[in-house]
């Protein structure tokens, strides 16, 4: 994903006074220093200029050099992934796939009742977008908020069972009215309270706030309106806390897929009233909240620390007392790392090459969960280019998946044939069913049947760090492929993701590539978030028949109906192409000496749950 899943989305402003941030404090080799709330580091900064005695938690071991790398390059994040359950729930057998005991086997957990073991790291090529969940909808950004925040309901780790989280339970007493009652004596990391005004509060700001990389205005659609200028409000009287214990939610239409939605912390994380701004995003290094970690520092594109919540009391305490999580720009540079036991754990994203390379390394472990990400093409349907269907439909006729896999990920990878993946109750290989194998003549016959001249010139786009080395190449192989096909002349172009997911809304490219995770375990979250109303990547697709299936799916509880209504959406998909699928992909972490629990939260959710992990001494 860059990571939305839902209808009704967009933008807006809000006024208020300004929030001014506390004063960071920095910690450099040799001294110190007070900085105002600065969200990255000086221009060339360092690990070992943070990594420093004075800078850790509390009763937290200095970092030796094996865990602090310098010269780590900033990079940023997103994505999508998470998961739960429901009518129409993923198919795949996750259930069976572990041991429901923290201590299972497999890297299995380290055993539970509080912190055991010793601090660990986890490197990333990820980027992180924000870690105010009123302004992120993205993997890297939602990997620290599920171990940071707590969400009224959750999904375990190779489940797809709702199960309560900061609440006990969310019942539905009607298709339009679902009730969720809070855990008694709830805490944030700094002390304060939580409540049901807490959590009232974080949807009313994370809406008000309106930030387009955000995802509350894409996902929380059954509670909001959008206006004709995209602007997103808070629906009337949608939340209702009776008492500190109670919140009950009126959705404007009936919505089975609601729940799902509470369940991932960029629509629904619980944040402190007295910490967030109501108009505005808080400074990363600043954010509170009351998971099993806490933050105690960030520097953006190089470090995170994550100290252990002593505040909080659910059920998934933290099995570590710190966890360090290191940003690479580079997926070689995270090879290296894992190989020297610079990072404990490699988690996103190696090349095929560099996993083929660490499966012969007897020092680690290569260890592969089922995984739900996807790779895709968007049209911007609005565009001078895209706006004409036999473009679209002749592009789709002339994509080899095959040979993208085979020549961008050396077979790491599998064709996908549906923007919903295979494993989930209502998908068809749609594509497939309608264009057959790649046929530039069939393609050239479409656009001589539309009356339109060829080569047609064709701006792609990509983004190179984001979703890993191995997209260049697919970049390549698509090019490769339009333009041999005789019909398409390419200009291939690249930007680093902060900018990309900016530019590609505002129609920089005809066709560019994107990725999602699943938000939870229901075809929905491949649909929804993409063919309502141009979808959350804003690509101008409209399609009142998409509308009509979309609320026909997420309203019914009757799981054929709903089965009937993806197959429909699917076809139209097919027809319509406003995006291109590419290809789904497992979910690889690599793991060195004395880890325990990586394997556990290696499933199709792609959430990395710090507390199930812990390292040996």
């Amino acid at each position: 994903m860059p990571g939305p899943g839902r209808p009704q989305p967009r933008r807006g402003a809000a006024g208020g006074a300004p929030y001014l941030p506390r004063l960071a404090r920095r910690c450099h080799p040799g001294r110190a220093e007070n900085v105002a709330g600065s969200k990255h580091g000086s221009e060339g900064s360092s690990l070992a200029d943070i990594c420093c005695p004075e800078y850790l938690p509390r009763g937290v071991r200095p970092p030796t050099r094996g865990d602090c790398l310098s010269d780590v390059e900033v990079a940023h994040v997103n994505r999508k992934f998470f998961a739960l359950v429901g009518a129409g729930a993923l198919a795949v057998s996750l259930a069976a796939c572990g041991d429901d005991e923290p201590g299972g086997g497999n890297g299995g957990s380290g055993g539970e009742g509080g912190e055991t073991g010793v601090p660990w790291t986890l490197g990333t090529t990820d980027t992180v977008t924000a870690l105010d969940p009123a302004g992120s909808y993205d993997l890297g950004s939602s990997t620290l908020e599920y171990n940071l925040y707590q969400t009224l309901v959750t999904v375990p780790a190779k489940s797809n069972e709702i199960v309560g989280d900061a609440a006990t339970e969310c019942v539905y007493d009607d298709p339009q009215t679902l009730t969720c009652t809070l855990n008694e004596g709830l805490k944030f990391s700094n002390g304060n309270d939580l409540t049901s005004s807490d959590v009232k509060y974080s949807f009313e700001r994370s809406i008000k706030v309106q930030d387009p990389n955000g995802a509350a205005i894409y996902l929380l659609g059954s509670i909001t309106d959008t206006a004709e200028d995209g602007t997103v409000t808070l629906n009337p009287d949608a939340i209702e806390t009776p008492d500190d214990t109670t919140v009950i939610f009126h959705l404007d239409q009936p919505d089975t897929t609601f729940q799902y939605v509470l369940t991932y912390p960029g629509a629904g994380a619980i944040v402190d009233e007295e910490t967030f701004p109501a108009d505005e995003k808080l400074a990363d290094e600043d954010v509170v909240g009351s998971g099993p970690y806490k933050l105690s520092q960030y520097e953006s594109g190089v470090q995170a620390t994550l100290e252990a919540n002593e505040e909080y009391t659910g059920e998934n305490t933290a099995l570590a007392p710190t966890v360090f999580i290191k940003y690479f720009s580079e997926a070689s540079a995270l090879k290296l790392a894992a190989e020297a036991g610079e990072v404990d754990v490699a988690w996103r994203s190696l090349s095929p090459t560099d996993i083929a390379d660490l499966e012969g390394n007897d020092d680690v472990t290569v260890a592969t969960g089922e995984g739900a990400e996807i790779r895709y093409w968007v049209w911007k349907v609005d565009s001078q280019v895209g706006k004409q269907a036999a473009v679209r439909q002749a592009a789709a006729q002339v994509f080899d998946r095959e040979a993208i896999a085979e020549n961008a990920y050396d077979g790491t990878v599998d064709p996908l044939y549906s923007i919903v993946p295979p494993g989930y109750a209502g998908q068809v290989d749609a594509f497939q069913e309608k264009y057959g194998e790649p046929d530039p003549e069939a393609a050239a016959q479409i656009l001589e049947d539309a009356g339109i001249d060829t080569p047609v010139q064709l701006t792609v786009g990509w983004t190179p760090t984001h979703y890993g080395p191995a997209t260049e190449d697919e970049a390549n192989e698509v090019e490769r492929q339009l333009e041999e096909s005789g019909l398409f002349e390419v200009d291939l172009k690249s930007t680093e993701w902060e900018q990309y997911q900016t530019i590609y809304k505002e129609g920089a490219y005809d066709l560019f590539i994107l990725g999602w995770f699943p938000d939870y375990p229901d075809a929905d979250t491949y649909l929804s978030p993409f063919v309502v109303d141009g979808g959350f990547f804003q690509n101008g697709y409209k399609s009142e028949q998409a509308n009509q299936l979309v609320e026909a799916e997420q309203g019914s509880e009757d799981p054929a109906a709903r089965e009937e209504a993806f197959g429909q959406l699917q076809q139209l998909v097919a027809e319509d192409v406003p995006f291109i699928p590419s290809w789904v992909g497992k979910n690889i972490g690599v793991y060195g000496p004395g880890m325990e629990g990586v394997e556990d939260t290696l499933d199709p959710s792609f959430i990395f749950r710090f507390w199930l992990v812990s390292k040996s001494s």
